[in-house]
C-alpha cells in the first residue's frame, strides 16, 4: 500500500502547486501584477498563504513558473495548430501564425497575465531567462517552417524576428481593441507580409470577405493597410511603457 500513498500524496502535491500557478494567472488577469499578493493567490487557490511559501520562494517566483507554465500551453496550442494544418509546408507556417488571433490566445484574460511577464521580465533575471527562451524556441520554430517553405535560412532567421514582432503587435492591439482591424484584419495583415517574406503571389483566403479593407485583393497591404499595422505596434510599444 505504500507506493500507492507515495504516489497519492505527489499527485496532491502537485494538483496544489498547479492551483497556486492558475490562480495565480487568474489574478494576474483581474489585476496585473501590481495588484497581486500572496493573500490574494491563496484565497483564489483555495490554500492557506503558509502554502504557497511552502511550493515558492515568493511572489516572483510563482510569477515566473506561471510564465513558464503559459509559455508550455501557448507552444502546444501553436504547435496542434501546425499538426492539424496537413503536410502542406505554407499551410503549417500559416496555422502557426495565424492561432495567434484566434481563441484561446485572443481570450482577453492572457492580456493581464502576459503584460505582467513582460513588465517582470525587465526586473526579474529568471523571468527574462523564460522570456528569453520562450521567444527563441518561437522564432527558431518560424524559421524552420520559413525554411521549410523554401526560404534561405539566413534570410529566415531576420524574417522570424519581424514575423515575430509583427505577431506580438497585432495581437496585442486586437486583444485590446477587437474592433480595431479584427481577427479577419489580422489574419490577413500577417498574411500578407508572409507572403511578401516569401516572395509569394497568393489570392486571398476563401474566408476572406470581398470588401475586407485591410489588404488590397490583388496582392500587397494598401496605405490604409500599411498604416493599421505601423499604428498597432506603436501602440503596443507606448502601452507596455506605461505598465509598472
Amino acid at each position: 500500500m505504500q507506493p500507492t500513498r507515495q504516489a497519492f500524496t505527489r499527485e496532491s502535491a502537485d494538483h496544489r502547486r498547479d492551483a497556486l500557478i492558475d490562480a495565480t494567472c487568474a489574478c494576474l488577469a483581474d489585476s496585473g501584477l501590481a495588484g497581486i499578493s500572496v493573500r490574494t493567490i491563496c484565497a483564489r487557490a483555495g490554500v492557506s498563504p503558509g502554502l504557497l511559501r511552502h511550493y515558492f520562494a515568493g511572489i516572483d517566483d510563482l510569477v515566473c513558473e506561471a510564465y513558464a507554465a503559459t509559455g508550455a500551453r501557448m507552444d502546444a496550442i501553436f504547435d496542434h495548430a501546425v499538426l492539424v494544418a496537413g503536410s502542406d509546408p505554407y499551410c503549417q507556417i500559416d496555422a502557426y501564425l495565424t492561432a495567434s488571433f484566434r481563441a484561446p490566445v485572443t481570450d482577453p484574460a492572457l492580456l493581464g497575465s502576459w503584460t505582467a511577464f513582460w513588465s517582470l521580465a525587465r526586473t526579474n533575471a529568471r523571468a527574462a531567462e523564460i522570456h528569453k527562451a520562450g521567444y527563441t524556441a518561437y522564432r527558431l520554430r518560424l524559421a524552420q517552417l520559413l525554411v521549410a517553405c523554401g526560404s534561405d535560412a539566413t534570410d529566415a532567421h531576420r524574417a522570424a524576428i519581424s514575423l515575430t514582432a509583427m505577431v506580438d503587435g497585432l495581437w496585442l492591439e486586437l486583444v485590446l481593441d477587437p474592433t480595431s482591424f479584427g481577427t479577419d484584419g489580422a489574419i490577413a495583415i500577417i498574411r500578407d507580409a508572409l507572403d511578401h517574406l516569401l516572395n509569394r503571389t497568393k489570392s486571398p483566403p476563401p474566408e476572406q470577405a470581398a470588401d475586407q479593407p485591410i489588404i488590397m485583393r490583388q496582392g500587397g497591404l494598401d496605405r490604409g493597410g500599411w498604416n493599421a499595422l505601423v499604428q498597432s505596434v506603436r501602440k503596443a510599444i507606448i502601452w507596455l511603457r506605461k505598465q509598472p
